[in-house]
């Protein structure tokens, strides 16, 4: 076995149905007083129910968190919460809010409770993101890390079936990055696989749909899989797939959660030669014969769209999203060839199903 270092990271986690009655409990354990409650336009309802517990203790609630974090919007958020006093932030909905809490924590001394309603992992990474004129920007910070995750699986009952199937597959994208990044760890490699295996366990659940006892335990195990491979992204580094999705959503304004989606099965196939035992586990997580295939097979038996073209994305952009995903690299198991990650982004746009 190799040597590896794994750094566990302080955060508490509540897991379960019903776990949102520990709120006021949980903002009792973060010494806050007053919690300004954050949320996409979407999601007004849920956060006006969460102000709703806080009673007294809420400062207000700002509803305008949208994809990849523009400067702008962190901005106001955090002049905001300084001008309502609030000294918590309570981040109620996805990746694009939780990333949010993440600009306001980066600047401010304020921690940030999470309360996930989609499978996005964020919660459980001291990574962030934030765009500023048409690049996304990312960096780690312990700052901006939650210091408690509220995980209640009935806050994504009302998740729609589509948005669950590319939610969860951008966690897995999380794990399967994990599996050959360079500096994974036998802890993380357990964590990802049982992730992994967890969400292909549970979407085709969501998407065939039957008895409410049978969804409702397929949405807590979907939430446990993101939880696991949020986790997995939190202790280790991004690779190839990553900066692609990167590019797309922070250049060219594609939705976060499908370009993952589209995006991993490519990226697998692009790294499969130099990282074979990690292509054996995600293969064995999903009971493939490949990790590439395997992956895509589950995005297109589960409905979700498998084209960049589908969702946005120009022929004409092409060119220049591959010479920005060549720009400052990430560490990847394959050294990048521009011609191959050429034909990979057209294949992503094409939606091809990788070969075996």
């Amino acid at each position: 076995m190799k040597p590896f270092s794994y750094v566990s990271h302080p955060q508490r986690v509540i897991f379960g149905a019903g776990s949102i009655g520990r709120l006021d409990a949980e903002i009792d354990g973060l010494g806050a007083g007053r919690g300004l409650v954050l949320c996409a336009p979407g999601q007004r309802a849920d956060a006006e129910r969460v102000a709703d517990m806080l009673g007294p203790r809420g400062a207000g609630i700002f509803d305008r968190a949208v994809m990849h974090v523009p400067v702008e919007v962190a901005h106001e958020a955090r002049d905001v919460a300084r001008r309502l006093g609030a000294d918590c932030v309570v981040a109620v909905g996805g990746g694009s809010t939780i990333g949010l809490g993440k600009a306001i924590a980066l600047t401010s001394t304020l921690p940030i409770l999470a309360i996930p309603t989609t499978y996005a992992g964020s919660e459980m990474t001291s990574i962030y993101g934030i765009t500023e004129a048409g690049l996304k920007k990312t960096g780690k910070d312990p700052r901006v890390l939650p210091r408690t995750v509220i995980y209640d699986p009935e806050l994504t009952y009302s998740l729609p079936v589509g948005m669950s199937v590319t939610s969860g597959i951008n966690a897995i994208a999380h794990a399967a990055e994990g599996l050959y990044a360079i500096d994974g760890n036998p802890i993380t490699d357990l964590m990802a696989e049982e992730g992994i295996a967890a969400l292909g366990r549970a979407l085709p659940v969501l998407t065939e749909g039957g008895d409410a006892v049978g969804v409702s335990d397929a949405r807590a195990e979907a939430l446990y899989g993101a939880w696991l491979c949020g986790t997995v992204l939190g202790n280790v580094g991004v690779a190839l797939h990553h900066k692609l999705c990167h590019t797309l959503g922070g250049s060219f304004g594609l939705p976060h959660a499908e370009t993952h989606t589209i995006v991993l099965p490519h990226a697998l196939a692009y790294n499969a030669p130099s990282s074979p035992r990690a292509m054996a586990r995600i293969a064995r997580a999903l009971n493939g014969a490949g990790a590439a295939q395997a992956v895509f097979d589950l995005a297109r038996n589960n409905g979700a769209r498998l084209a960049l073209k589908d969702i946005g994305m120009r022929a004409e952009d092409l060119d220049r999203a591959c010479d920005i995903a060549l720009q400052n690299q990430y560490p990847n198991p394959r050294p990048l060839e521009r011609n191959a990650i050429r034909q990979l982004l057209q294949d992503a746009f094409d939606g091809r199903r990788p070969a075996a």
